[in-house]
């Protein structure tokens, strides 16, 4: 009985490593939120606590970002070392962006960049966890590519 090819890429689910699904599953989310946020925002930078999808302060650059990240994901998802490359990437830039945000709140960088508010504004908890999530499936939760498919 022939094995199915495992080769770079992997299009069924049960094909994909725990790092190219939650590539995949985060850049959809990411592109919806991104394109959900041009819908409740009119700026393009800074922005006001009315502006929210959610919970969560957005602005167009916000909206850009959400989409470029949602799309780095999506692209890399379809091969387990470029989902593993992307995860750890975006996840430590996360992670910093998390940092910053508690330390730099409004009104300088994270204020008029992203739509941050405060040290506790939701964005800074979602960037903690999206981060840590996202290094945790780029390293010890990647999965092995060896393994996939198997069920012996």
């Amino acid at each position: 009985m022939a094995t199915a090819d495992r080769g770079a890429s992997a299009t069924k689910a049960a094909d994909r490593t725990p790092a190219q699904l939650f590539a995949l599953v985060f850049g959809i989310v990411y592109l919806l939120v991104g394109v959900l946020g041009f819908f409740v925002t009119d700026d393009f930078t800074g922005g006001t606590t009315e502006d929210t999808l959610i919970i969560f302060h957005v602005n167009h650059v916000h909206n850009i970002v959400h989409l470029l990240i949602g799309a780095a994901w999506v692209a890399a998802s379809r091969r387990h070392d470029t989902a593993k490359t992307a995860n750890t990437a975006i996840g430590a830039a996360y992670l910093l962006v998390a940092v910053l945000g508690f330390l730099l709140p409004e009104p300088g960088f994270m204020g008029t960049l992203i739509n941050v508010q405060s040290a506790g504004d939701p964005d800074n908890f979602l960037h903690l966890v999206s981060g840590a999530l996202s290094l945790y499936f780029g390293t010890a939760g990647a999965g092995d590519r060896d393994r996939v498919g198997r069920t012996a």
